[in-house]
């Protein structure tokens, strides 16, 4: 068996109104899409070192809004 150092977790949802996109790394939140602000965000505390998701994160985050609300109509 191997030994986990580290879990992440991306998740993507929505439905006809609302959507959701969020990255964890070990239970912390560490980016999400703030759909209502167009832009994403980075809620890490000042003592930890930063981790910065690539530039364009947000935008797919909105290209995969746009595939899940596709998705519901199937």
């Amino acid at each position: 068996s191997a030994d986990v150092l580290h879990e992440d977790l991306a998740i993507n949802g929505c439905s006809d109104s609302d959507g959701e996109m969020m990255y964890t790394l070990d239970g912390e939140e560490v980016w999400y899409a703030d759909f209502i602000n167009k832009r994403g965000v980075e809620p890490q505390p000042s003592f930890i070192d930063h981790m910065t998701y690539v530039e364009g994160t947000y935008e797919q985050a909105v290209a995969n809004q746009q595939i899940c609300r596709a998705n519901l109509k199937n």
